[in-house]
């Protein structure tokens, strides 16, 4: 699994956000609130989903554990924040460059990518990763508990 990279311009997104970690993972709760209201979102620029997580700025990747608490987001690309749904926020993911990575599969079972991201290729590369949002892109061929599932993993990363 090799990704791509991409510099990408500052994206303005609005949604949901909920404080969780992965031993505590409320992203059902986070995505069952906000499906159904994605639609009040006028200036989608897309139907692309993005699930994005915001780490506090001074976390040293390495350093994440099951109990890492960061914001988990469920939210959709805008063309500009006027207009926000009554309990929607706005958020823009700073510019930079991010590793692309193309994930076919179930979503529940997205550990083992995970851990070669991070683990094998991260390393290997020459890049590191960059202390902005990571996000996940859920497309049309999203499908969520299906084997059949395909998302775009964004990992922000820089020259090491």
């Amino acid at each position: 699994m090799q990704p791509h990279t991409k510099t990408i311009a500052a994206k303005k997104l609005v949604g949901q956000h909920m404080l969780m970690s992965l031993a505590d993972n409320k992203t059902g709760e986070l995505f069952r609130g906000f499906m159904p209201r994605r639609g009040e979102i006028k200036n989608a620029l897309s139907a692309d989903i993005i699930c994005m997580q915001v780490y506090k700025p001074d976390l040293n990747f390495n350093d994440i554990t099951l109990n890492t608490i960061h914001q988990k987001w469920a939210a959709v690309e805008v063309d500009g924040f006027n207009d926000l749904p009554d309990g929607m926020e706005a958020f823009t993911i700073p510019t930079g460059m991010y590793a692309i990575f193309l994930y076919k599969g179930n979503p529940a079972e997205f550990g083992p990518t995970f851990n070669y991201i991070f683990n094998t290729w991260l390393p290997a590369s020459p890049y590191e990763t960059d202390n902005r949002p990571h996000f996940e892109v859920l497309g049309e061929k999203y499908k969520n508990n299906d084997p059949a599932s395909e998302e775009e993993i964004w990992i922000p990363v820089r020259l090491k």
